[in-house]
């Protein structure tokens, strides 16, 4: 079994992303890397996002010289390097060839329970801020590149049984599960990127990840054609998933 791997996991807001990058960098093997296109994303978009300033102030903003760093030698003697991206952070535009030399994954979650958090805390206008196209975007870039189906995991899935998914994770992946993945000491790491101030309190808290809460959602008329557009998405890559 190979123990050495990059892992670029894609997801969108509103999901567990930072619990597992919380749960990977609990191993002894694993470097961790926080949402690495974030700063480009909102010095190319605009977007007013809380700490806007902070976080291109924090990052390197040049895309190309980000892929690349991305795609290096792992850093600190470690054998697996965990990147947690944001899907949305692909614009039009920039270049994908990077992920050639990386595995790619993909965290989903129901656009149901994305929805109903996300406008909790941001106006919706469009599918493209869930990033749930742009996930399908790549996902079909690398089954037609490696003519093989991307690997995905769901969240709900881990949140019901978190040993027994990220055990065939690491599995499928190639990779020792340890039990350390699934609890983690409380409070802010040095890896977060400089937004956690603001977005990681609940996963400052935590000490692992938290049990499936089901809700009924009734989502607003006005969400429901974004709603739709996601679903399909959501439907195509949740037929791949590990299970």
């Amino acid at each position: 079994m190979s123990n050495s791997v990059k892992i670029a996991m894609w997801s969108g807001p509103r999901n567990i992303s930072t619990a597992m990058m919380r749960a990977f960098e609990n191993r002894p093997d694993t470097i961790v890397e926080d949402e690495p296109f974030y700063a480009h994303y909102l010095f190319q978009t605009g977007l007013n996002h809380p700490m806007k300033n902070e976080v291109i102030e924090s990052q390197n903003t040049n895309w190309d010289e980000v892929a690349k760093s991305l795609t290096l030698e792992i850093p600190n003697n470690k054998t697996v390097w965990y990147q947690k991206h944001m899907a949305q952070h692909n614009l039009e535009n920039f270049d994908l060839s990077w992920t050639k030399k990386i595995l790619n994954c993909f965290l989903i979650r129901d656009p149901k329970e994305v929805i109903y958090s996300f406008v909790q805390k941001f106006e919706l206008k469009s599918a493209e801020q869930l990033g749930f196209l742009q996930q399908m975007k790549l996902f079909n870039l690398i089954k037609n590149r490696d003519n093989t189906d991307p690997i995905v995991i769901d969240s709900k899935d881990i949140l019901i049984d978190p040993k027994g998914v990220l055990s065939k994770f690491c599995n499928k992946i190639g990779i020792p599960f340890f039990e350390e993945m699934l609890n983690w000491p409380t409070g802010p790491r040095k890896t977060d990127g400089v937004w956690g101030k603001h977005w990681y309190k609940n996963v400052k808290g935590s000490t692992g990840f938290n049990s499936y809460n089901p809700k009924e959602i009734e989502l607003p008329n006005k969400y429901q054609s974004i709603y739709k557009d996601c679903l399909m998405v959501y439907n195509e890559i949740y037929s791949c998933r590990i299970i």
